[in-house]
């Protein structure tokens, strides 16, 4: 059985990051970086099976979430704040390096990284928000939204929308999360009820002028939607944390597109470590297949994989299988120095009877 330890490191004065760690300490170090809302506890799926194999496996809660820092100051949300929390993560693992998954902002911050140090990033991995993108603010995303479905005369930002209203007003933005967080927190993770039409504009694309949810006065009941995709345990656990935070300092990160611009756009953002993007075919707000998103990625990773599963935006708590079997074949592929199997003894193919058999017939 897998086991679960906290840790917790300290930066920029009294900030403190709590993380939580399995698999052996020497393992190859690979770090889940998770986005808006969660904590470190909802990448257990991915850090069971990590650990299990040998991996170092480490999650941590964000800035602004869980049992780290969450302070209600807008500037500790920016992504230069962030990259330096996360680089005292990386020096109290005592590594320099290691693969990096995010998801949502934590695919931002994974971004930013991979930018500001890339010394420090074996392999990135984005989940739905690709490479090269909203971690270059406005500029970096609203260009490459499909017009044809959100024409600039009626929805101004697309999809983005929820976006200006926090921009706009993000107090009254932030009551209506905090008038019920079990009940948001309960509807973010259940299951999708239906599949999406993609060439339908989403309710997140209206919010400014209909409110979230489609004028709901409040977050739906806990009663009034279905069980959530996390595992009891990780949900109660994810649940009791959002209860103690509210959504105010993890929402804030949305406050900082052009101070995000001004960090991450004058540096050099060719990649050429390792990168692979997985799309949510279903996730019509990061919309990645029927948009132009992944294209900033495309052109900036010269080693890139791309993996599509049948899934909408939280495709880690949707389909964590799917999810876990994409990481291993990229890593296997991609880095075979990182797999655990490498740490002691030996490996080597041999060819079976047939295979040598059918070399020897066509030499």
């Amino acid at each position: 059985m897998v086991t679960l330890t906290h840790h917790e490191v300290t930066y920029a004065g009294e900030k403190k990051i709590h993380y939580l760690a399995a698999g052996p300490v020497e393992g190859p170090l690979i770090l889940f970086i998770h986005g808006w809302p969660a904590t470190g506890i909802t990448w257990k799926a991915q850090l069971d099976v990590f650990a299990a194999v040998g991996f170092r496996a480490i999650a941590p809660d964000m800035p602004g979430y869980g049992q780290s820092t969450a302070q209600r100051i807008v500037d500790d949300y920016c992504q230069e704040a962030i990259v330096e929390g996360m680089m005292a993560l990386l020096a109290d693992t005592g590594r320099k390096a290691a693969i990096w998954v995010g998801h949502d902002w934590g695919s931002s911050v994974v971004s930013s990284l991979a930018i500001q140090h890339p010394e420090t990033v074996k392999a990135i991995v984005n989940i739905c928000v690709p490479y090269s993108t909203i971690e270059l603010g406005w500029d970096g995303f609203l260009p490459l939204v499909n017009r044809e479905v959100y024409p600039a005369d009626q929805y101004e930002v697309a999809q983005w929308d929820y976006m200006k209203h926090y921009e706009e007003n993000f107090d009254r933005a932030i009551e209506w999360f905090d008038s019920d967080v079990l009940g948001f927190c309960k509807a973010v993770t259940t299951r999708p009820a239906a599949i999406a039409d993609r060439d339908a504009p989403v309710m997140m694309a209206t919010v400014r002028k209909n409110g979230w949810f489609n004028g709901l006065p409040k977050p739906p009941s806990v009663e009034m939607t279905g069980p959530s995709m996390l595992p009891d345990d990780v949900y109660e656990s994810f649940a009791k944390d959002m209860q103690k935070t509210g959504l105010w300092p993890g929402s804030a990160y949305y406050l900082h597109h052009e101070r995000n611009a001004k960090y991450n756009g004058s540096r050099e953002r060719k990649l050429e470590q390792p990168a692979l993007f997985i799309h949510a075919r279903w996730d019509l707000v990061c919309d990645t297949k029927g948009s132009r998103l992944i294209e900033p990625m495309r052109e900036a990773c010269s080693n890139l994989t791309e993996f599509t599963i049948d899934a909408a935006h939280f495709v880690q708590f949707e389909k964590p299988r799917e999810v876990n079997a994409a990481l291993f074949r990229f890593i296997i592929e991609e880095l075979p120095n990182e797999w655990p199997a490498s740490l002691d003894g030996e490996y080597s193919k041999t060819k079976s009877h047939f295979q040598r058999c059918l070399f020897a017939s066509t030499e």
